[in-house]
Order: C-alpha cells, then structure tokens, then sequence
C-alpha cells in the first residue's frame, strides 16, 4: 500500500480525482429538460444549453448542447491544483495530440485528443468523487408500524452525485493502457472483450469510467447514486410509468456490486439509478481481474434487452 495523506489524498501519484463533468449534444433540449428533471436532477438554463446539477449540491455535472444528434461532445476531469503544471508535462512525454476547446466552451484546463479521438479536458477543480464509501439504507418500519406508502404519497427520488460514467470504445483493453497512462486511473475489472471498470488513485467508487465494446466512440450510459434500493426502484418506477422505456431493472450488479435501474432516454442511451457501490480508498490496491461473461454481469434481476449494449450515436465525420 502507499503513503496517503489525512485527506485521503495517495501521495505522490499523479491522477484524476474524479470525473468533473461530461458534456453532450441532444436533438431536443426540451426533451432533455423534461428527462433530467423527471429523473430527479437540478436542471438548470445557461447561455443557450442545460447544465445538470443534483439537488443541494454546487458541482455541476453536466452540460447538454443543442445538436443534430445525440452524441458526446467532451469528457472533462478534475486534478488537484498542485498538480497541473506536472500533468501538462506528463501528457506531453504520453505524446498526446493537445487541442482547442470545442467550440463555444471555456478553455479552462488542457485539451486534448483522447482514445478514439474523444476530446479530453484536465482541468483543475474540487474533487467530487467521494472519499469514502456513499451512506446506503434500507428503507423499512419499526415492529407495530406500518411501511405502507400511497402511490399518492410516494416520495421523490433526488440522486445525490454522478457515481460514473460509461463510453464506447473501439479497443477495451488499448483504451484501459490509454486511460491508465495519461491520466492515472486503475483498473478495477474487466471482461474480455467487453466492458472494464477504472477507478481514480485518490479515492473513489468502484468505478468512475466504464469502458464497452463498440465499433466506435460514445455514451452508454450516466449513472447517479442515491442512497437506498427503494430509491433505485421508486426512481425506475416513476421513469417507467411515464413512457420511458424500455429499461433494465431492479437488479444487482457483480463487478461493482451495485444495485441498478436503467432508464433508456429519448436517444437510446442510460442514465442509471444507482446505490451501494464498491468503494476502493486511496491506500488500497485493488486485486483487479479478468471475469468470464457469464459469471460478471448482473448477480440477479431481469436480463437485459437485446438493444441494451447498442450505441446509438452517429459515427464522427
């Protein structure tokens, strides 16, 4: 194990903290208001475009522009403000392509042209993976005391942070050794040859990027933690009955042990609900492995649709 610092901080490793915020452009930004907002997030209006923030929390996390198509503009991460001028270094010794911001977004941070040519931004910036493991409940009654609670009354459900985010790639494995290289992540699991999981080196869930098999780049899915499995399946349930569909869950993962609900939005990818999660600290070394298929999915609940894994975005120009 190595050295870490009261913060939680792993001394003297060069690495992303978290994934800061991601960025997409959609067909129908009034769409994506009504989805994001029926889905529990804070979505808010800012010079043309929508952010997404999770109810009484700051961090922004997440941007959606108006497009032709679904499709994932840009990833950014956040470093520590020690750290900068040493990331710019190492990126350039890793002999990455830097560019431009894209256009009409802040050039805050460094630029650059990541595994499948998806833009990458490192930018300094508070860390908002956790650094310890999310608080997690069962939601139940004390002896004598109903549970009972009226589809009226039922409560909403407010996810509290991005636990992760998936992409398409074109090369799992060329992609973990890219990720793992130029920004520090680890590998968490995978299955050959179709998904892995990384986390950050200063602490952070079990995973903070997922990587799944594609002919080409994209999102598969945004995931956001909430704090119980009635949360996962209440959030699920609402999703369903007003039209959204079709979706995956209730369910447990293996790899991550999480349990799950996955909510197809209007462009055919996920965001999903998401409680429990693995959490690997910053002064451990997590014992990765290759998992078979059949053994890493999902430990129980219903099995995916067949258009579950399909990436649904336009091949870049």
């Amino acid at each position: 194990m190595n050295q870490k610092s009261s913060s939680g901080r792993r001394a003297n490793v060069l690495g992303v903290h978290s994934i800061d915020h991601f960025a997409l452009e959609v067909p129908d930004l009034e769409e994506a208001r009504k989805f994001y907002t029926l889905f529990g997030l804070d979505v808010r209006d800012k010079n043309g475009a929508l952010e997404l923030y999770t109810v009484g929390n700051p961090h922004r996390w997440g941007v959606l522009s108006q497009g032709g198509a679904k499709r994932l503009r840009y990833l950014s991460f956040g470093i520590y403000a020690d750290e900068m001028e040493a990331f710019s270094a190492h990126l350039d010794s890793c002999g990455v392509s830097k560019i431009d911001a894209p256009e009409g977004v802040e050039s805050n941070g460094i630029w650059f042209a990541g595994f499948d040519g998806l833009p990458i931004n490192v930018r300094v910036a508070d860390k908002a993976t956790p650094s310890e493991k999310s608080h997690f409940t069962f939601i139940s009654s004390a002896p004598g005391e109903s549970g009972a609670i009226p589809n009226s009354k039922a409560p909403k459900v407010h996810p509290r942070r991005l636990s992760h985010f998936a992409i398409f790639t074109t090369d799992v494995n060329a992609a973990i050794d890219y990720y793992e290289k130029t920004l520090g992540l680890r590998l968490s699991d995978k299955s050959e040859p179709a998904v892995a999981f990384l986390h950050g080196v200063h602490g952070s869930d079990h995973h903070l990027l997922a990587l799944v098999l594609s002919d080409r780049r994209g999102m598969h899915h945004n995931s956001w933690d909430v704090g119980s499995v009635m949360e996962v399946g209440l959030g699920g349930a609402t999703m369903a009955r007003a039209g959204y569909g079709p979706n995956w869950g209730l369910g447990q993962h293996v790899l991550g042990a999480n349990y799950f609900y996955y909510v197809r939005d209007p462009w055919g990818s996920f965001s999903e609900y998401s409680a429990d999660i693995d959490f690997i600290p910053s002064d451990v070394d997590w014992p990765s492995a290759n998992h078979a298929p059949e053994d890493s999915m999902f430990l129980w609940g219903p099995d995916p649709f067949p258009e579950f894994i399909q990436n649904t975005e336009p091949a870049e120009a």
